[in-house]
């Protein structure tokens, strides 16, 4: 007798699972009305329902959300690094102005156009050396959100997220932007696990 009423409970979450999977489903095609029509035709109906599939029990959207969270904690350490370097020139060009200016002012006026020649030279030497640090410091936080990018991505195609895969194609990455935003209005409007309503 258990084995029936299991058999039957087995049956009303399959069909529980597939009313939210066509719940879901239908979001994502209403949701991808709203995106550009180049990305509405790469946005297959397989490839909808496949991402319908793996929203289903709500694991996507915690690892979504997980992966916002370190990239905007990743995001703000960049920032704050190139801050830091920048208020770093800012102080090495006032003590540079400082120095010349105190120079000038103890100079005898014969010698003050080899002077002035000398802190010229040093200054652009400076400002060369400033803009490599700046431009380094550049490429580090590209490259740095380059790693973020295809960490977020390998951990999306593990998730068995539909469209996700390690990719630097600049038309592969930004159909993943949009799926990834389709996630995101899912998530706000509610669906969650347990949840069915928009």
């Amino acid at each position: 007798m258990d084995r029936y009423a299991s058999a039957g409970d087995e049956a009303a979450d399959r069909a529980r699972q597939q009313e939210r999977h066509y719940q879901l489903l239908s979001a994502l095609q209403s949701l991808v009305k709203e995106l550009p029509s180049s990305f509405q035709q790469r946005l297959s109906y397989t490839t909808l329902s496949d991402l319908a599939l793996a929203l289903l029990d709500g694991t996507v959207f915690e690892i979504v959300q997980g992966l916002l969270e370190i990239q905007h904690l990743t995001e703000k350490s960049l920032y704050n690094q190139r801050l830091r370097l920048q208020n770093e020139h800012r102080v090495l060009r006032q003590a540079l102005r400082q120095k010349h200016l105190e120079a000038q002012q103890t100079c005898r006026p014969h010698n003050l156009p080899v002077l002035q020649a000398t802190q010229q030279h040093e200054l652009e030497a400076m400002e060369h050396r400033i803009r490599e640090e700046q431009q380094a410091m550049d490429r580090k936080i590209v490259l740095e959100l380059d790693r973020k990018v295809a960490d977020q991505q390998s951990t999306l195609e593990k998730a068995g997220v539909a469209g996700f895969y390690v990719t630097t194609n600049p038309q592969e990455l930004t159909l993943q932007m949009n799926l990834l935003e389709l996630i995101r209005k899912l998530q706000q409007r509610g669906w969650q696990v347990g949840k069915a309503a928009l």
